[in-house]
């Protein structure tokens, strides 16, 4: 039982982590990516819908995007949602695409972007904190059951830190790399 409850939390654990992943490969970091246009949203017809569902996107070099709507008539829908997306950038129009350019980041933006993955950091670091805590109690409920020994529960308890370090360090990483990554000129 133990072992179904360390197994659920290294679950959950990934993936949170997996998340946290996703969420730093959208931050902008100067070169052209195109995560960066996962949250944007396209005015489709009345429903908001992923601009990576309603075009082609591509980069063709490490300062520019390229995204060419499969309907010509929404390029102007799909201009406005990256205008407003509030990513800092300025599509141009030529009637059939949208080029995108990609400015470069001067140094308090990533300054800026640096501190919010820190923000970012701290706050997965609650979450796994909260996903231990959780687990810890289940397994200490377990034990006030008489349904594992007291060795069962301390053994259990070992093994979930060393999980939770594990991700812990894991996201840390991943954190440095993408702050490195950013602040890199």
């Amino acid at each position: 039982m133990v072992k179904d409850v360390l197994k659920d939390a290294e679950k959950k654990m990934t993936v949170s982590m997996d998340h946290f992943r996703k969420e730093l490969s959208k931050l902008r970091t100067g070169r052209a990516s195109i995560s960066v246009f996962e949250d944007v949203r396209v005015d489709y017809y009345g429903s908001l819908t992923p601009v990576n569902q309603m075009a082609s996107i591509k980069t063709p070099d490490a300062t520019l995007v390229v995204v060419q709507p499969f309907d010509p008539s929404l390029i102007e829908a799909v201009e406005k949602a990256i205008r407003s997306a509030d990513l800092g950038l300025n599509p141009i129009n030529d009637g059939k695409v949208l080029k995108v350019p990609i400015p470069p980041l001067d140094e308090d933006r990533r300054r800026e972007m640096a501190k919010r993955i820190g923000r970012m950091l701290e706050e997965e670091k609650a979450a796994l904190r909260v996903m231990r805590r959780e687990s810890k109690e289940l397994i200490e409920d377990m034990e006030k059951e008489k349904l594992i020994t007291e060795d069962d529960k301390f053994k259990g308890l070992e093994q979930l830190q060393k999980i939770t370090d594990e991700h812990v360090k894991k996201i840390e990483e991943l954190a440095a790399i993408k702050e490195k990554e950013i602040l890199q000129v």
